[in-house]
């Protein structure tokens, strides 16, 4: 399977999810298989794709966030796995892209390539949903609950454009989406700036 067919199996069964997508090509991918306001498209801050997206499921339960990382940025954080264990939200859902590589930036090999499983770091790390696929039937399927999927996908990237969306824009459109939340009572509430 390819990491385009993964990110673009993700996009259509997201529905209103909030899909937190890792920098470089894979979010190229996203903007170019499925654009919308509910997408944060990582444009640096390479490893922590999975902790911002923890850290807006554990702010919205109401939500169902999904954070699509690479094997490369998890690699670069793993202490996120353990976190991920022990708040366990049920509206989590890491999908870890494992290409071997680190393909944004000229596809050297990571250590998923050798010895590392992902998969097996998340278990030990205390995640007690963790599944691995390697087609799309099976990522499909694995979607629907919280927890880890490690994809396996070819390495290479897709064809497509940057983002045609400066920063501050993808921050704006991304805010607005998360921005209302219910109060206890039920009611809508503007979260406030600090």
């Amino acid at each position: 399977m390819k990491r385009m067919e993964a990110i673009t199996a993700v996009a259509r069964v997201a529905g209103d999810s909030l899909l937190v997508c890792n920098l470089g090509f894979p979010s190229r991918e996203l903007f170019s298989a499925m654009d919308r306001p509910e997408n944060f498209y990582m444009m640096g801050s390479m490893g922590l794709c999975s902790s911002i997206g923890l850290g807006l499921a554990l702010a919205r339960p109401d939500r169902k966030i999904i954070s699509l990382d690479g094997d490369g940025a998890v690699l670069m954080n793993l202490g996120t796995l353990t976190t991920i264990a022990c708040t366990a939200p049920a509206n989590y859902l890491l999908v870890i892209l494992d290409n071997c590589s680190y393909c944004s930036t000229g596809c050297q090999p990571t250590a998923t390539s050798l010895k590392a499983d992902l998969a097996e770091i998340a278990r030990g790390a205390g995640v007690q949903r963790v599944i691995r696929v390697s087609d799309y039937e099976n990522l499909i399927d694995a979607l629907g609950g919280s927890g880890v999927v490690v994809a396996q996908v070819e390495a290479g990237n897709a064809e497509v454009p940057v983002i045609a969306l400066p920063p501050k824009d993808v921050i704006s459109r991304f805010r607005s989406t998360v921005r209302l939340i219910p109060d206890r009572a039920g009611s809508p509430t503007q979260l406030k700036r600090s």
